[in-house]
């Protein structure tokens, strides 16, 4: 799973941040995903606080999507 936070739709309430600490931050006034928390894996996905932050984000502006499959090997 892959967490993203639209900086475009965000306006700064911080309920990410206060829902899912290990997961959302609050920076420059708006709510920004933990470097290398992006790529969450299922665990995370599944986790009730992320999901709560997402349905309580009142700008909408979280979102958790499949990450895209890793790109095969070339020689």
């Amino acid at each position: 799973m892959r967490v993203f936070v639209d900086r475009d739709l965000c306006y700064g309430s911080a309920e990410c941040a206060h829902r899912a600490p290990a997961i959302f931050d609050f920076v420059d006034g708006f709510g920004v995903v933990r470097p290398g928390r992006e790529e969450t894996g299922e665990e995370t996905g599944e986790d009730p606080s992320v999901l709560e932050a997402v349905e309580k984000c009142p700008s909408q502006a979280i979102s958790i999507t499949q990450a895209p499959p890793p790109a095969p090997d070339r020689p």
